[in-house]
């Protein structure tokens, strides 16, 4: 179990800080919802009422989104673009072992099965790491526009106001506001990490280069 628990470390640590910060959401989240219910005269709600509000589903879905879009957009870029010192592009001027063709790879009982397969399957397989991102991206934006809708509505109502369709909603500013505010954010990070790593280092991490490494030289 120990074995087990070091060599999926980083993934463990990054769930465990999902899941600790999802939960501190979700109860902050309640009693902001349920104080703001109770500003306007309507009952407070509970944590398991929360979860099936159009601002908790918005809110949550709407972070995702961005995040999901960020990594999706990484990983197609930096197929074609290069940043000269970077540790986070390709190195330049040679060739780098991800774009090696894996129709020409010697085949290996470890060879991943797409691999050995060949076809179609291969054709999916050498992309399946940007389908999964967009593909969650994409799910993420439906419910953000989803909750999203039904808590602009819910706004409208109180007001005296009529609903609007989901469609409706995907025309509105604040849809397109809350998406912008949270997309710009992620390509910023994205730029300053890129940057950041020709002539920042952090020993001991693959995200940079060996501390002693010239600031011109390019990968990891």
């Amino acid at each position: 179990m120990r074995k087990w628990a070091k060599e999926h470390g980083l993934l463990l640590a990054n769930v465990g800080c999902f899941l600790a910060f999802f939960v501190g959401m979700i109860l902050s989240g309640a009693a902001s919802y349920s104080e703001d219910q109770q500003a306007h005269g309507e009952p407070a709600v509970s944590v398991l009422q929360f979860l099936g509000t159009g601002a908790f589903v918005e809110a949550t879905f709407e972070n995702w989104e961005s995040e999901f879009l960020q990594m999706a957009m990484y990983v197609v870029l930096t197929v074609f673009l290069f940043q000269k010192g970077s540790s986070e592009s390709k190195p330049m001027g040679k060739e780098a072992p991800q774009d090696e063709d894996p129709r020409q790879a010697t085949l290996k009982r470890t060879t991943p099965w797409p691999v050995r397969h060949g076809g179609v399957v291969l054709k999916v397989y050498e992309h399946s790491l940007s389908i999964l991102l967009f593909a969650l991206f994409l799910g993420s934006f439906f419910l953000h526009a989803a909750g999203g809708v039904d808590e602009y509505n819910q706004d409208q109502q109180s007001h005296g106001q009529p609903s609007i369709t989901f469609l409706q909603y995907l025309g509105t500013s604040r849809f397109w506001f809350e998406s912008f505010q949270n997309w710009q954010s992620e390509f910023l990070a994205v730029a300053v990490l890129v940057g950041a790593s020709v002539y920042l280092r952090e020993k001991g991490s693959p995200e940079s280069k060996p501390v002693a490494e010239p600031h011109y030289e390019t990968g990891a």
